[in-house]
């Protein structure tokens, strides 16, 4: 009587898993983490000059305050709050 080798897929439940988590690993090896940061996002960050211009104009207005000449202007407050609650 001649044994032939059969196809059975798990003689080693054991060896099968080892096998699965091999190449599980290897692939998040092969997987790696990917940032793109889009043409927009570029042209924004690279605007700086109203951060410069701002500074500036902070900078001239706490000058005006120490030196004691700087004027509020009441009508100009007056209407952006109307403005703003209308």
């Amino acid at each position: 009587m001649k044994i032939n080798k059969m196809n059975i897929p798990a003689i080693n439940p054991y060896k099968a898993n080892e096998l699965q988590v091999k190449k599980s690993a290897q692939h998040q090896l092969a997987q790696k983490d990917k940032l793109e940061i889009s043409s927009e996002a570029k042209q924004l960050s690279e605007i700086t000059s109203y951060a410069t211009e701002r500074k500036e104009h902070v900078q001239k207005l706490k000058a005006q305050i120490d030196a004691g000449t700087y004027e509020v202007n009441a009508e100009k407050i007056a209407d952006s709050l109307l403005k703003y609650y209308q």
